[in-house]
């Protein structure tokens, strides 16, 4: 079963630059993984202090193994302080 994530991420104001790096180095990382479909970061044009991760992995183990990678536990442990608010939905998930 695929499953796809849409995670928005709106940096504090000032922090924009910082959170960028914080969330553009999860991208190689997280697309070298097991699982991985398709993982990528945008920022929006119109307002830079918005991000998107958009991420689709194989299953449910894989999602999981990502989040259990060492990566993801330095972007969990580092991001909270420049980030304002964080949402996420899951897109589909497709048999």
């Amino acid at each position: 079963m695929t499953i796809t994530k849409r995670v928005t991420f709106i940096a504090k104001e000032g922090s924009e630059a910082k959170m960028k790096e914080l969330l553009s180095a999860m991208v190689l990382p997280s697309k070298a993984e097991d699982g991985c479909i398709f993982y990528e970061i945008f920022q929006y044009e119109g307002n830079r202090r918005k991000f998107m991760a958009y991420e689709s992995w194989r299953d449910e183990a894989a999602l999981d193994s990502h989040k259990a990678s060492a990566h993801y536990a330095v972007y969990k442990s580092s991001y909270e302080p420049y980030c304002e608010k964080k949402y996420s939905d899951e897109l589909e998930v497709l048999g």
